[in-house]
């Protein structure tokens, strides 16, 4: 028998450090796919295949094509397009596959959240009144601000917005988490701040700006996410290794 292969569908953090306990067992071959929509990407401690399948049937033939054994689906909570392919891709070809999806933020008190269940639903719940907005969802999604003129928008990416908005009053920050509370008040205070838009992303790295309007006082229009897949979720590193050790086979196992 050849040694036990394993996709990894990633772009999180977890993805990376996932990748990372598997190498270390050294029992199987992994390969990291990222979708490509940042230009410069983390450094990555397998192998890495960069840019999209073509949809669900394509992943599935590259899953059959490559001999794959197990398909993990570590990409962003809000990656709903590709979580789906995913699934699909698992449940066409028989490969054994699972999700990782860190923990969704829970509502604190003092925290002033209001769900909604998009981008553009969000930027509609902001109102008619001129308000002054943090954009926290990266570019992707950030021209649904155009909507709605009338509101001043602090688009953060980490990545530029192109093209750049069609808005007459906007700021762009580039930066990449994690973020620190104290950073996130100064910020918020610098622009004078009264509403963030945000996607429950979960996670620690962009937690601060949840923090800082809980401190502040800021209302956050909360993104959430959409249904889980029918792929089986676990929520940390750990729990996926436990589940690979369950699913893979036997050579890929920790300690055989």
């Amino acid at each position: 028998m050849g040694r036990p292969r394993i996709l990894i569908l990633g772009g999180t953090s977890e993805a990376r450090l996932l990748a990372e306990a598997l190498a270390a067992r050294g029992k199987g071959d992994i390969l990291l796919s990222l979708a490509g929509r940042t230009e410069k990407p983390a450094a990555q401690p397998v192998p890495v295949r960069i840019g999209g399948f073509g949809g669900a049937a394509a992943l599935a033939d590259f899953l059959k094509a490559g001999g794959y054994d197990l398909l993990i689906d570590a990409t962003h909570p809000f990656a709903e397009r590709i979580s789906a392919n995913a699934a699909f891709a698992a449940e066409t070809t028989g490969i054994a596959a699972i999700a990782l999806r860190r923990p969704e933020w829970q509502r604190q008190h003092g925290d002033h959240w209001r769900d909604v269940r998009s981008i553009p639903a969000a930027i509609e719940a902001l109102g008619p009144s001129p308000r002054r907005v943090l954009l926290a969802t990266g570019r992707q999604g950030a021209h649904h601000a155009e909507a709605a003129p009338q509101h001043f928008y602090l688009v953060r990416s980490v990545d530029p917005v192109e093209p750049p908005l069609a808005l007459a009053n906007v700021n762009y920050v580039l930066d990449r988490g994690p973020f620190t509370p104290e950073g996130e008040c100064a910020l918020l205070k610098q622009h004078r701040i009264d509403a963030i838009i945000a996607k429950n992303s979960g996670g620690t790295a962009t937690y601060a700006k949840i923090e800082a309007a809980r401190l502040l006082g800021i209302e956050v229009m909360m993104v959430t996410r959409a249904p889980a897949s029918t792929v089986k979720t676990v929520e940390t590193v750990e729990a996926a290794l436990a589940a690979v050790d369950h699913l893979a086979p036997p050579a890929m196992k920790r300690g055989v």
